[in-house]
């Protein structure tokens, strides 16, 4: 079995802001009753963070979870830890109406850091990245240009944009394109 490789290993632009992959990281789609207390509890067991509300991300350390839509989840983890980790949500949702299912490897992960970060996202994506509008504790799904994508804060001036392995070459140059050098707009000074 071959060895688990990112979309664009090591890919990264230095222009107003830092694009950067971001690794592997393991992502596995939970849907089901976001009011069930099975549901909560085994996310807790898995991550150690209580369910996120609407358009919220909770977060502790390299794990946590993120509010996709009213029935459905994202749950982080390590990589390595993606198997035990589905296992565990199967186990603690019994023969509930769910599904905890591995999406690791259908994703591409991105960072982006810098004093222009919100402006870079702000130019490819129909989101208002106002510090009013947008802080940390808050996802957005929306378009990134033609295709999806969700976005959070991972720290001050400093985000991760999650998007379909297919489409990561060109989310990537979407990214370098809005963050080169001379394409300060002030969209957020």
């Amino acid at each position: 079995m071959s060895e688990a490789k990112t979309a664009l290993p090591g890919a990264r632009f230095d222009g107003i802001a830092v694009i950067e992959e971001a690794g592997l990281q393991g992502m596995i789609t939970l849907r089901g009753d976001l009011g069930d207390k099975a549901l909560a509890s085994a996310l807790h067991e898995v991550t150690g963070c209580a369910l996120p509300g609407p358009r919220e991300v909770v977060l502790a350390g390299e794990k946590g979870a993120a509010w996709m839509s009213p029935d459905e989840l994202l749950v982080m983890v390590p990589h390595g830890d993606t198997a035990a980790a589905v296992a565990t949500l199967e186990a603690g949702l019994g023969e509930r109406h769910a599904l905890a299912a591995d999406v690791s490897d259908a994703r591409a992960v991105f960072d982006i850091r810098g004093a222009f970060a919100r402006e870079v996202l702000g130019k490819l994506m129909p989101v208002d990245f106002s510090a009013d509008a947008f802080g940390p504790g808050q996802i957005r799904r929306s378009r990134m240009a033609q295709v999806p994508a969700a976005v959070w804060m991972t720290g001050e001036d400093a985000f991760r944009v999650v998007c379909f392995r297919s489409v990561a070459q060109y989310v990537f140059d979407l990214l370098k394109t809005a963050a080169s050098e001379g394409g300060e707009v002030g969209l957020y000074a």
